[in-house]
């Protein structure tokens, strides 16, 4: 999946503020975009040797909750969109096309067939999995994606739903074992972060 439209048109619409970070976030926005139709076949694509590169994203976000004791608190929420004859859950992915950078085809993916947009941080990692669809091998690169906006209107609205979960549930939902890893990971990664902050208020 991707956008028809030409390189020039696709720097318009995509605007690249890289921040420095302990993170090694890479920020990628695309701002006032009222209408993207998704990019058809594979003439574009990345292969390695023989491997179709394909790039997605785990979108999330932390949901404010209320909590008995008096305080307020934040829950950790994933994003899943159903496949496109809406038989399967998982994370927005597709292919890695050869006009774009791998965070660039992360986000364009994402926007496409999730409608969020957001900060895409440091890849989870490159994974080996095996289509279901024709049986060829394809290498999977995974990253994790802190939403900022979620667009009323995106490219596969009408072909699929998307629905905001908790690990526990994405873990449930998605039936890809190599996206269930990544999300393991980037799970680690976020509690890691949660607890390192919690030590640091208490210090202060």
């Amino acid at each position: 999946m991707g956008l028809s439209l030409s390189r020039n048109l696709l720097n318009f619409l995509l605007h690249f503020s890289p921040k420095k970070s302990p993170g090694n976030l890479f920020s990628v926005q695309i701002e006032d975009v009222v209408s993207l139709v998704s990019r058809t076949g594979r003439h574009l694509q990345r292969y390695d040797k023989g491997r179709r590169q394909v790039v997605g994203c785990i979108p999330y976000r932390y949901k404010k909750t209320d909590q008995s004791s008096g305080g307020g608190g934040e829950e950790l929420e994933f994003l899943v969109v159903s496949s496109q004859k809406g038989k399967r859950m998982m994370f927005p992915k597709g292919g890695w096309e050869i006009d774009e950078t791998i965070e660039e085809a992360a986000l364009r993916e994402t926007a496409e067939e999730a409608g969020v947009t957001g900060t895409v941080e440091g890849k989870l990692g490159k994974w080996q999995y095996k289509s279901k669809s024709n049986g060829s091998f394809h290498d999977g690169h995974m990253f994790p994606l802190l939403v900022e906006e979620q667009l009323d209107s995106w490219p596969e609205k009408h072909i699929r739903q998307r629905l905001w979960v908790t690990a526990d549930e994405a873990k449930e939902l998605c039936q890809q074992l190599w996206m269930k890893e990544a999300l393991e990971l980037l799970v680690q990664k976020l509690r890691q972060q949660q607890n390192g902050y919690a030590v640091e208020r208490q210090r202060a």
